[in-house]
């Protein structure tokens, strides 16, 4: 197994980011992945999942790749769910399109075609995964054990208003 970070060869300081970015992963992928088209759609599908849920804990380290017999993306973890006040504009920590870190759906479809993935085909893959989180995540939080009160803290992390706005 290599991290995300050591795949692509940069610093885990916050404050040296330069080379956090989904992007490059697909990239990275497209080199080394022996399915790097499912694998590049999956990790869009993860960007995209981690900007509908405000997992901004989604830094290199969070990514990683397996060898069995050939190189993988790795199975999804360390998946958290961050509620936050602001409802125009979060972040992600890896910069997921044209306009940086700005987990926005314009922003995450400006460079869908660099993970293999259409624009057209991004922006139904996202509709259709925010239409399963906002139906699901309360049962899903539920079932982990989580009380109503918790719920209900965690509750604006999930599909944030300006996720969909036009910036």
């Amino acid at each position: 197994m290599i991290s995300a970070l050591t795949a692509l060869r940069a610093d885990d300081s916050a404050m040296r980011r330069d080379k956090w970015s989904y992007i490059l992963i697909a990239e990275e992928l497209r080199r080394f992945s022996s399915e790097p088209s499912r694998d590049a759609r999956e990790l869009f599908l993860r960007m995209a999942f981690n900007a509908l849920i405000t997992n901004n804990d989604d830094h290199p380290r969070n990514h990683a790749f397996l060898a069995r017999d050939f190189w993988r993306l790795a199975p999804a973890y360390d998946l958290t769910p961050f509620p936050m006040f602001s409802t125009e504009r979060r972040d992600l920590a890896m910069v997921c399109g044209s306009k940086g870190r700005f987990a926005n759906i314009n922003n995450l479809i400006s460079e869908s075609r660099r993970f293999m993935v259409e624009p057209k085909e991004a922006r139904d893959l996202i509709s259709n995964m925010t239409d399963y989180i906002s139906s699901n995540w309360r049962k899903t939080a539920s079932q982990a054990g989580l009380s109503e009160e918790d719920c209900e803290t965690i509750r604006p992390a999930f599909v944030y208003p300006g996720f969909f706005s036009e910036q």
